[in-house]
């Protein structure tokens, strides 16, 4: 065998084998591991089959049909196989997205959250809808017409503005002409003899409020010790109200049960004269008759003395004739 047929021999060895481990790769990893799920756009931005997946930033598969939906017309419908194991959720949002500004649209899918429930194969991916570039156009046409207007308004505005702006210069000027700014360089002229002047007095001002602040100083830390000693007798106060506040607290509790004791007492006494209302009515009567029997055996002693001695009363003399 001459070198060209070895050469040939071994070109076709490695194509065989190149595309056999091409096949084998690509059905590993594309065709046996994934799994079909759908969406739907009302634009699909030049989606086309074999657009990359990105689940996340991360290619996780590709399209493998776009076409218009039959039950709605109006939307797209886009189906797609993904890698087998991709948490795709019930919070996931496809969208028409690019990784870049020059390279092709692909389908980006967010990751929803931890807790959503997964995504079974074929169900349909809530999806959000992208800003096209017409769409863009139009609002930023709107954008510019809308800023020209502004412009015109504001030369307007501007042009209604010119007149006092002119007039409020034309004061400043006056206001800073050489006139005032000869009266404002006499007036600090002024000023700076002024405190020229009195700069003697301010500082024997500030001497003397210097020595008053140290007086003061001096008065406070006298006055520090007299605060702490204020402070120990106040607390001696109230340890002393502390221990007088209970024994006065039994006394008024003692107190308190006499009178309730006094209290019952005098209701007691109210209901024993209530029932013997009647008696103590008859007693004194009595005492009063007895008082008055009294009285009158007290003037028959009084006028008849002897009659405590003899039984009879004495004949009455007679007047001799």
């Amino acid at each position: 065998m001459n070198t060209e047929a070895k050469v040939g021999t071994f070109v076709i060895v490695s194509s065989i084998l190149l595309g056999v481990t091409v096949y084998y790769v690509g059905n590993e990893q594309w065709g046996h591991h994934l799994t079909p799920y759908k969406t739907y756009l009302r634009y699909a931005g030049g989606m086309a089959p074999g657009s990359e997946v990105l689940f996340g930033g991360i290619s996780v598969g590709r399209v493998t049909t776009v076409r218009s939906w039959s039950h709605d017309p109006t939307r797209i419908e886009i189906l797609l196989d993904v890698k087998e194991g991709t948490p795709l959720n019930q919070k996931s949002v496809a969208s028409l997205g690019a990784v870049s500004l020059m390279s092709s649209p692909v389908i980006s899918i967010t990751t929803g959250t931890e807790d959503a429930p997964r995504l079974k194969p074929g169900q349909a991916i809530a999806s959000q809808e992208s800003v096209s570039i017409d769409e863009m156009t139009r609002k930023l046409s709107g954008i510019a017409d809308s800023a020209a207007d502004l412009m015109t308004q504001v030369q307007g505005a501007l042009k209604e503005i010119n007149g006092p702006v002119q007039t409020l210069l034309a004061n400043l000027n006056d206001a800073t002409g050489p006139t005032n700014r000869k009266q404002v360089a006499d007036i600090l002229q002024r000023v700076n003899t002024l405190v020229t002047q009195k700069s003697p007095k301010l500082d024997r001002i500030t001497d003397q409020v210097l020595l008053v602040s140290q007086d003061t100083d001096a008065a406070i830390k006298k006055i520090g010790p007299l605060v702490d000693r204020t402070d120990g007798t106040v607390a001696n106060v109230n340890s002393t109200l502390d221990q007088l506040r209970n024994p006065i607290r039994e006394d008024l509790a003692q107190l308190q049960s006499t009178m309730e004791q006094a209290k019952s007492l005098i209701a007691s006494l109210q209901t024993v004269v209530r029932a013997n209302d009647d008696n103590i009515r008859d007693t004194i009567e009595h005492l009063n008759v007895a008082t008055e029997n009294l009285d009158q055996l007290t003037d028959e002693v009084r006028q008849r003395p002897w009659s405590l001695v003899r039984i009879r009363q004495p004949k009455d003399r007679k007047v001799p004739q």
